[in-house]
């Protein structure tokens, strides 16, 4: 039984409810594909992390977008 974690930024920049199936199916077909699993057990699951949680260089997602807003 496959298992895929997605992970994602909530707030504004989170996915739409159309997007998420996509993924879902979209990595469902794509585990089936490649490596012949079973869809019916494949397991995908999405997770929305807020941006103040996520960092990347040592400083959060908020701040790194922030700091690209006034510079750009």
């Amino acid at each position: 039984m496959p298992y895929v974690n997605i992970k994602v930024t909530g707030g504004s920049e989170a996915p739409s409810a159309e997007q998420k199936a996509e993924l879902i199916r979209g990595v469902t077909e794509l585990l089936a594909r490649v490596l012949n699993k079973n869809p019916q057990t494949t397991v995908v699951v999405i997770d929305e992390v807020d941006m103040d949680n996520w960092g990347i260089g040592g400083e959060s997602i908020t701040v790194r977008r922030a700091k690209a807003q006034k510079s750009g």
